[in-house]
């Protein structure tokens, strides 16, 4: 039985999971549950043996205008409400907490394809970053957003980032907050390939899905667990 929940959309048809943000109304910006919800979903995708491969997207106009700002007012005032000399342990514990969401995509053994459209910004190239593929339409809009709210990203895009688009590509993007759309993305590196539009961007992701999804699991399990330790370790 698929695990239900209030802030994305969970589907599995044919060995190829769905994960779907499904806060439109909010432009699918990051709260406390959808950071719950998405462990638990890659942790199911990590341990559901008919499914072979995770998709991600979004519901309505955008991918994610970021993490919500009612949250960051909420998370202030709860690290405010503690006694001073454990508020920064407190701000620590909370901040580990939503680096889970994309630690989780990249422990699931399975690949993780991100098909992106419109606004993405803040946890939205978080989020993509640690993917294991990465598709957007030409409208696609990505902003390393967290220079703009006073805060440093730190839920994976300044670790990440470099790797896929060179130091200072990602130094320059961190430090500007400026945005970059589909084209450039796919010039430097940051997503796979670029379509004209949302249709030839879903009908591509589904395709390439499926294929994955025909390939030896353990055979995919074994090359992602050996690139990503490659990665982080010397040679």
């Amino acid at each position: 039985m698929l695990p239900k929940f209030q802030t994305l959309s969970l589907c599995l048809d044919d060995a190829l999971a769905s994960i779907e943000l499904n806060r439109p109304r909010k432009a699918n910006a990051l709260n406390a549950q959808m950071a719950n919800e998405l462990i638990e979903a890659f942790r199911w995708l990590d341990q559901t043996p008919a499914a072979r491969v995770g998709v991600v997207s979004s519901a309505g106009k955008f991918f994610t205008s970021g993490i919500d700002l009612e949250y960051l007012q909420q998370i202030q005032l709860d690290v405010l409400g503690k006694p001073a000399e454990i508020r920064r342990a407190h701000l620590q514990q909370i901040i580990s907490h939503l680096q889970q969401v994309t630690l989780a995509i990249e422990e699931c053994r399975k690949p993780v394809v991100a098909a992106i459209h419109s606004i993405c910004f803040g946890f939205g190239v978080d989020l993509a970053a640690a993917c294991d593929l990465r598709y957007c339409s030409k409208r696609a809009r990505f902003s390393v957003k967290e220079v703009d709210l006073a805060i440093v990203a730190d839920m994976g895009t300044l670790q990440r980032l470099p790797g896929l688009v060179g130091e200072g590509r990602a130094r320059e993007l961190a430090f500007t907050g400026r945005d970059f759309y589909g084209p450039e993305a796919e010039s430097i590196n940051f997503v796979n390939q670029c379509f004209p539009d949302q249709e030839q961007l879903q009908q591509h992701v589904a395709t390439l899905a499926q294929s994955l999804a025909e390939k030896s699991p353990r055979t995919l399990r074994g090359i992602k667990q050996s690139m990503n330790f490659s990665r982080d370790q010397s040679l």
